[in-house]
């Protein structure tokens, strides 16, 4: 049987950090819409909230989480020796 050999973060390929950067950037993109291109109009059309702005926002937010939980709660893969034949029995 083998014995785990070494631990290591998965790191980058964790799809928390995907998601944090996607959450991050499209949050950022309607910040920037709600605060620089909302007009009466579309004021109107949500009852009077910016929902850009607070979409935003709350995107941003849920991205900053994303981030901060990959980050302080590392996925940790543990890396095997590969057995001695084709068939994975190894030495016995």
């Amino acid at each position: 049987m083998s014995e785990p050999v070494k631990k290591q973060r998965a790191g980058l390929f964790d799809l928390r950090y995907v998601l944090a950067l996607l959450f991050v950037v499209y949050g950022a993109v309607l910040t920037v819409m709600g605060i620089g291109f909302t007009s009466q109009a579309g004021l109107d059309k949500s009852d009077g909230i910016n929902i850009n702005l607070w979409g935003g926002i709350v995107m941003l937010l849920v991205g900053i989480a994303f981030a901060l939980w990959a980050r302080l709660r590392p996925i940790v893969v543990t890396e095997t020796e590969p057995a001695d034949d084709a068939t994975g029995a190894g030495e016995n």
